[in-house]
């Protein structure tokens, strides 16, 4: 995904872009009630999923054991926070848990916060909230307390994930503002700004009309009955197109780094488990 068409995207909100995605069979990008930290400065950038379970100590046994065949030492939310690269957005999959599902603190999210410049989404809790705040850093969480991460496993690395009501794909691209998150699958993106850009410009016309205190609003919005006025909106959508940018590569291509435990594959019954 090119930075540049990401530079676009931060200017969007959830809703100018929603249509877009959903008009072209994707109408489960969408996550809202969150609680957020820094609400207002929005968030932008490429999800990096991960993905936890409840602790089952068969399954953990033995994936512990295959990421120390590869050299990966102890499996934790580390292992992945240290994967992270500039304008990754990590997307945590902690199936909501707050209660010993506090994926970073203070020091952890700083870290995610200074390597990648953008913030995280966290299905699940996140503490240390007071030293938090002053970073600036955008973040999207469930809750909070003060017991730090337990009795969950790590499962998958940029693996497809659930959260709330949405599918994420490793490579989406992530736009969070006070809505909550959206996850703009990477082939959509072009036709999302497209979209985004044609809905401010009618947005704008049909304000500078009701500022005239001539019409009524049936008469501007949705659609403008006087034919007159239609063409005189299309126009001016129209001059206000910005000049295209180059179109980003297919999905195929944009997923990025994919790693699941232990297999590399999103299925961990791959590794047969030892016997109960």
């Amino acid at each position: 995904m090119p930075d540049a068409l990401l530079e676009q995207v931060r200017g969007l909100a959830i809703e100018e872009a929603y249509g877009a995605v959903k008009s072209k069979g994707f109408p489960n990008q969408f996550a809202g009630d969150w609680k957020i930290l820094n609400s207002g400065k929005g968030l932008v950038g490429r999800a990096f999923t991960v993905q936890f379970m409840p602790t089952r100590p068969d399954v953990a046994k033995a994936m512990q054991a295959e990421a120390e065949k590869r050299g990966a030492g102890r499996l934790g939310n580390q292992t992945v926070i240290d994967m992270l690269g500039p304008n990754d957005v990590i997307v945590v999959d902690l199936f909501g848990k707050t209660d010993g599902g506090t994926f970073v603190g203070d020091k952890l999210a700083y870290y995610i916060w200074k390597t990648t410049g953008t913030g995280m989404i966290v299905d699940g809790g996140m503490f240390w909230l007071k030293k938090l705040i002053p970073t600036g850093m955008p973040a999207y969480y469930r809750g909070t307390g003060p017991e730090s991460l337990n009795n969950v496993m790590l499962t998958g690395i940029n693996v497809p994930v659930r959260i709330g009501n949405a599918t994420v794909m490793p490579g989406d691209v992530v736009l969070g503002d006070e809505e909550g998150v959206f996850f703009i699958p990477p082939h959509l993106v072009q036709g999302a700004i497209d979209a985004a850009q044609n809905t401010k410009a009618r947005d704008e016309w049909i304000k500078s009309k009701m500022d005239l205190r001539q019409y009524k609003s049936s008469e501007l919005y949705g659609r403008p009955k006087d034919p007159a006025l239609l063409k005189e909106m299309e126009d001016y959508i129209k001059a206000h197109q910005p000049v295209k940018q180059s179109r980003v590569r297919s999905a195929r291509t944009s997923f990025g780094r994919c790693h699941s435990l232990p297999s590399h594959r999103t299925g961990i019954h791959r590794k047969k488990l030892p016997a109960p």
